[in-house]
């Protein structure tokens, strides 16, 4: 009931998945790091301060809690969101109260690029950068993607590939999964 829905819930029967992947586990490092820093510095507040004030004592349990509870949040956050590609449209969903889902068709990527930086090599992510035709769109940069060259690939040949060729490795998707008694959406 409170879950969202899963990506998949909002291809058409036409679609055809491609990628879906969340943001590398990288994304958090630097929340969990601040939540360490907060959490160890409370705790070190509180060991320094005399026995006496427990109301203070209170508060820094208290902020200690916050602290964690901002961080569980953000981590079903990243948990939530996933990024799709299909053979027609780039998509994002997140939001874990709010259910957010922003949409490119394939069609207006006029311009491909990632970035990597040493972390992003040492750690396996990169950045796509998505150029469009007319305005900047709400999927123009994802940022910690993991394996950023094989998404590269696989959106390049979408975009710039050739499209008889496609049909025709798609239609073999499909027969090998009806061959294997898998439903499929007409």
């Amino acid at each position: 009931m409170f879950a969202p829905r899963d990506p998949d819930d909002y291809l058409l029967s036409s679609e055809r998945r491609v990628i879906r992947v969340r943001r590398h586990w990288s994304y958090l490092i630097w929340d969990v790091l601040e939540a360490a820093a907060l959490l160890a510095g409370f705790m070190m507040i509180s060991y320094l301060l005399p026995s006496n004030a427990g109301v203070i004592q209170n508060v820094l349990w208290y902020g200690a809690l916050l602290v964690l509870l901002r961080l569980a949040y953000f981590i079903i956050e990243w948990w939530v969101e996933r990024i799709v590609v299909t053979d027609k449209r780039f998509m994002l969903t997140s939001g874990v109260f709010e259910t957010k889902v922003a949409m490119m068709p394939i069609s207006k990527v006029t311009d491909l690029t990632y970035e990597r930086t040493v972390g992003g090599r040492m750690f396996g992510y990169g950045t796509l950068i998505v150029e469009s035709a007319g305005q900047i769109q709400a999927l123009n940069r994802l940022e910690f993607l993991p394996d950023p060259e094989e998404v590269y690939d696989a959106i390049s040949e979408l975009t710039f590939g050739d499209k008889k060729a496609q049909a025709e490795r798609f239609s073999m998707i499909k027969a090998q999964r009806a061959a294997r008694g898998k439903k499929m959406v007409p």
